[in-house]
């Protein structure tokens, strides 16, 4: 079986899915990169490399917050959590996305 290599996404479509992985409860990176993996049937593979970089834009932009804690299996982890200004930012963020899929919807569907 050969590498499996995940699409592209559109730029701050990443920060989006983590936001909506962090919605129902804090996690720690691991645990969204699952999420986003399980949820999207294994299409969505997202490594350390952006992952990480994405959690610390959101950290600085004050819409997720991170606190040291165990893990599952018991290791020192970060675990990330939604702000109130996340969900606002999640719900906008969605809104603008579902309008750009529309409009690309809208194009490829075009006669």
């Amino acid at each position: 079986m050969g590498e499996h290599v995940p699409p592209d996404l559109l730029p701050g479509t990443l920060d989006l899915l983590i936001l909506k992985a962090l919605a129902a409860n804090p996690q720690h990176g691991y645990g969204i990169a699952q999420r986003l993996r399980t949820v999207s049937d294994d299409v969505l593979q997202v490594g350390e490399s952006s992952l990480y970089p994405a959690l610390q834009r959101l950290l600085l932009k004050g819409w997720v917050k991170a606190e040291w804690g165990a893990s599952e299996n018991n290791r020192r982890a970060r675990f990330y959590t939604l702000t109130a200004a996340g969900r606002k930012q999640l719900a906008v963020e969605r809104q603008e996305f579902e309008h750009l899929i529309l409009a690309i919807h809208k194009v490829l569907n075009a006669t």
